[in-house]
């Protein structure tokens, strides 16, 4: 029967003009971009549980309500800032290639539908979730829920977009300057700097500006603080391996066949980095550690995101092997400076940084081209610069108004309780440990 449909089909579209043949073909694929750009958004949104299991997991269970708090309201809080905001500041009408200047809340649409507006919009805001996101975690544990909340906005609503709209403007109306350095431009097709070194670098100086942990350093020497839940944590990670091929994958916004290429680099790459942090935590500690195998699978799809696209299949594990290599030796060294709850820095914003690097030196048909790689380098330390920078200021701004951190009598009895009168688990016997 479904043969006998699809010959009568193409019988029936054999007999029509050749031009309406083609300008239903044009219309069929039209709709299956809009289609495929939207459920790849879904994917993507769907990575908010992914994180909220991550952070979670790595933290302690007395936290795990506040770790739920900060994600939902990421998303939605984050959502609306960047719909009001941020969507304008990082895809409107660019004024000399720096900022955006139309389009907030969408009430200019330049030369687009509204219909690809709103469906651009929403693939952009669940990104922009993303790298708000990251900073929820490295500061887990001992921030002020109302303190985070404001930062979560200024993130979405400026941080992030400003840096976005300098690399990737010209997907709507702007143009922005990291989009033509010398006649090139900085390759990051799905973010592993846009998005997750912003991030990234946003979270370090979160992290820096909050303090560490009770407990965290005796006599400046680090100590080990068990997250409650492992299998949360993997549950987590394996949510963000899927939605991650529609982050990667769904960056085309159009469907085709070049999401396949996107689609095997993104597994591979993560596949790389799992097995590589497993066998240098096993070669270095003689035993296998769980929770840097786990961060090695999202340092190799941090690592691939910006190259999915322009690599073959083979450089895409080196750089996803090469990047579960780095994220373990990064948080060894940040370990000892710097309280990172969940490893976020090493995973989003250094592993972000080498990808991106990555993406320029293995260029397909343009291998380890010095000028490509000076752009990507430009591009990498703007970044830097930029999400650091600010977010540094911000934070300290936000401290000087609304107390950053809460007393160490409201950390030691867990987040939970004190900043939403709520268990996480209450049959436990003690949840606060």
């Amino acid at each position: 029967m479904k043969r006998t449909l699809t010959t009568a089909l193409t019988l029936l579209i054999g007999t029509l003009p050749l031009y309406a043949q083609e300008a239903d073909a044009a219309t069929v694929q039209d709709n299956l971009n809009y289609v495929w750009t939207i459920i790849a958004a879904c994917m993507v949104f769907f990575m908010q549980a992914g994180f909220t299991l991550v952070e979670t997991g790595f933290t302690r269970a007395k936290n795990a309500l506040n770790i739920v708090m900060k994600n939902v309201m990421d998303v939605s809080a984050g959502g609306l800032a960047f719909f009001f905001i941020g969507f304008g500041l990082m895809f409107g009408t660019t004024a000399g290639g720096w900022i955006g200047t139309d389009g907030f809340a969408l009430t200019e649409i330049g030369d687009y539908s509204a219909e690809w507006s709103w469906t651009f919009f929403f693939f952009q805001a669940v990104f922009a979730a993303t790298a708000a996101t990251i900073v929820s975690g490295s500061v887990a544990e001992r921030t002020s829920f109302k303190a985070y909340l404001i930062f979560s906005i200024i993130i979405t609503a400026f941080i992030y977009p400003v840096f976005g709209s300098w690399a990737w403007g010209s997907l709507f109306n702007g143009s922005g300057w990291l989009e033509d350095v010398g006649g090139l431009y900085l390759i990051d097709f799905a973010g592993s700097t846009v998005v997750h070194s912003v991030g990234g670098w946003a979270a370090l100086a979160g992290a820096l500006v909050v303090g560490p942990r009770v407990g965290k350093y005796i006599d400046n020497v680090p100590q080990e603080i068990k997250g409650h839940s492992l299998p949360l944590a993997a549950l987590g990670v394996f949510i963000l391996w899927l939605g991650w091929f529609g982050f990667n994958a769904g960056s085309t916004t159009t469907g085709d066949t070049s999401i396949a290429l996107i689609a095997i680099n993104t597994f591979l790459a993560a596949a790389a980095g799992a097995t590589a942090a497993m066998l240098i935590t096993w070669l270095t500690t003689g035993k296998p550690d769980g929770a840097v195998t786990l961060n090695g699978v999202l340092a190799g799809l941090v690592g691939i995101t910006a190259g999915c696209a322009n690599l073959t299949p083979g450089f895409a594990i080196l750089t996803g092997a090469l990047a579960g290599i780095l994220v373990h030796y990064s948080m060894k060294f940040l370990e000892k400076h710097v309280d990172d709850a969940v490893g976020a820095v090493s995973v989003h914003g250094v592993c972000g940084a080498w990808g991106t690097l990555a993406a320029g030196m293995f260029n397909t048909g343009d291998l380890f081209n010095l000028e490509q790689i000076g752009v990507q380098m430009i591009g990498i330390g703007a970044a830097f610069v930029w999400a650091f920078g600010v977010s540094y200021l911000v934070f300290k701004l936000i401290d000087s108004i609304v107390p950053l951190r809460v007393s160490e009598e409201l950390e030691l009895k867990g987040l939970d309780i004190m900043e939403h009168d709520a268990e996480s688990y209450p049959e436990f016997v003690d949840s606060t440990s």
